[in-house]
């Protein structure tokens, strides 16, 4: 009988496996579980063999990150990108404010800056960035107001001589470049096609080196994170990604998206990677934001003063970022060659839009195991979520809206019916969809415990309760950051469970998640996180 290189013992042990509930002990041998179970795991101890004492801190799969944005998220680690979200450093607009003056003032001459995070919902009254404003701050610097959503941002004049954007240039398929009544261009910019047109240039010199990508990964790792996806995924991060791990520096295991266009053109072939590092699809964006104000509904938004801070009229209603002929010409162009699709949506018109597609693809190119994905699907309803499950659908669920913005969708948004039953966890776990959550850093940080705490109470910033007939269990919640979100990744197979065979991809938090109230889930501390049995964090 051979010996396990690691044991652990000696606290509660989730696998997320049926089949190995109530194990009491984990081996390791040579980065993968080789047994789970109980008395009978402890006799895999031999003279080399490391035995973990878990000291009645809880073991889990690493938690895994379905739908998030590493290569773009690591921008916050440079030196021309400032964070200003309300999430994070800037709670108010007096902070955003003082923060990017602050920048400003102590910036290097003509050194471009991008400040990320504006939200005029969470800090009100944030006044909009005109190209005026950020002209007068930064006449020859480039200078870049991100909003926190990603899908809006503002730019100067320098900035959009660095894009290389006159009046003249048409707009991107996808995006938009907003225009005054001569035709002029505004700076203002919206989607990822026209934000990432003027935010690219100024990062391209900064994202060269797989420090920063390093520092990120280690970032995932303090969180409990072992697998994760890369949502748009660039050709630019090819080989930097590729550096960060062949230098044996990756913390985590990353599943890439790559933007999908609609020339159906992709910089990939199908068999392509590792179980380290694998591009397995194709993002596309059917509609936008709520905090901007273009999600494809078919309810208008609130008239109150937060609307129109965004800039909406009244009874505003928005739209789609492609018709259903052009969403159906992109699926048509990808996912006849092998790739998965993952495509943003959160209005309810949307949302049909997305599954029309989807059905019209499945009938002319029929899949086995095909795992379409919608992401977000913030207005979903139930009766969306009930045709997702048959059509073999999984849905990517932003959770974490409830909590942050929680009483802005109800308050000011969408009101008490539409705003409380964001995000119908249960509707779509009835329905017998397979959903992850996800942070879509670095809209939200990366924080797989909050999102468990608010899809079991389902509890906002202020203290609201929205919609609780909506509300999962713990142990459902648990899968949708663990199994179930690795299956969306095509990764359930070597991770998500504490299965034998399986990495030793792990998580220990200090308390067992199950027993504790659920107010206090989100501040459970990780304690350690190890990729196939190695330790990539410890506390």
């Amino acid at each position: 009988m051979s010996t396990a290189d690691l044991i652990f013992t000696g606290g509660p042990i989730l696998t997320m496996d049926p089949e190995f509930a109530g194990a009491t002990a984990i081996a390791v041998e040579r980065g993968r579980i080789c047994a789970v179970g109980g008395a009978e795991v402890l006799r895999l101890r031999g003279p080399g063999t490391d035995v973990i004492d878990l000291a009645g801190r809880c073991l889990l799969p690493g938690f895994v990150e379905a739908h998030t944005h590493p290569t773009q998220d690591q921008m916050l680690y440079s030196d021309t990108v400032v964070d200003i979200r309300p999430v994070t450093t800037c709670p108010t607009a007096e902070d955003a404010h003082a923060a990017i003056l602050s920048a400003v003032a102590d910036a290097p001459a003509g050194r471009p800056l991008i400040f990320y995070g504006v939200d005029v919902l969470l800090q009100t009254g944030f006044p909009e960035p005109t190209k005026a404003w950020l002209d007068e701050l930064g006449p020859n610097r480039p200078i870049v107001v991100w909003q926190n959503s990603g899908h809006l941002a503002w730019a100067n004049s320098a900035a959009l001589r660095l894009a290389e954007l006159d009046d003249g240039v048409p707009d991107p398929p996808g995006g938009s470049y907003d225009r005054d009544e001569h035709g002029l261009l505004t700076g203002k910019v919206f989607e990822a096609p026209a934000v990432l047109s003027v935010v690219a240039p100024i990062l391209a010199d900064q994202l060269t080196d797989p420090e920063l990508l390093a520092r990120e990964q280690a970032d995932l790792a303090s969180r409990g994170v072992t697998l994760c996806s890369d949502m748009a995924f660039a050709e630019q991060m090819r080989p930097l990604t590729a550096a960060l791990y062949q230098q044996g520096r990756g913390k985590v295991r990353l599943r890439a998206y790559e933007m999908a266009n609609p020339m159906g053109e992709t910089f990939c072939p199908i068999t392509n990677g590792d179980d380290m590092f694998r591009q397995i699809g194709m993002k596309v964006w059917l509609d936008g934001s709520p905090w901007v104000g273009n999600i494809d509904t078919s309810f208008p938004y609130l008239n109150t003063p937060a609307t129109a801070a965004l800039g909406l009229g009244h009874d505003h209603r928005g739209h789609a970022n492609y018709t259903e002929e052009e969403l159906d010409r992109i699926v048509g162009a990808y996912y006849p060659a092998g790739w998965q699709i993952a495509c943003h949506v959160h209005g309810d018109l949307g949302v049909d839009t997305v599954l029309d597609v989807y059905e019209h693809a499945l009938q002319r190119y029929p899949r086995t195991d095909h795992r379409l994905r919608l992401e977000h699907c913030g207005a979903m309803t139930a009766v969306q979520f009930q045709r997702a499950a048959r059509l073999g659908i999984a849905c990517s669920l932003f959770v974490d809206h409830l909590y942050y913005w929680g009483d802005v969708l109800v308050d000011d948004l969408f009101g008490p019916e539409r705003g409380a039953h964001w995000v119908r966890t249960r509707s779509a776990l009835d329905a017998g969809v397979r959903i992850s959550f996800h942070n879509d850093s670095p809209v939200t940080e990366e924080e797989p415990l909050r999102n468990i705490a608010a899809a079991v109470t389902r509890r906002s910033r202020g203290g609201r309760v929205l919609a609780p007939e909506e509300c999962i269990t713990v142990e459902e919640a648990l899968r949708a950051q663990t199994i179930d979100a690795a299956y969306q990744l095509f990764a359930d197979d070597i991770a998500g469970s504490l299965t034998p065979g399986k990495y030793a991809d792990l998580c220990v938090l200090d308390a067992d998640p199950r027993i504790v109230d659920p107010d206090e889930l989100a501040d459970i501390p990780v304690r350690a996180t190890y990729l196939e049995g190695k330790p990539t964090f410890e506390s």
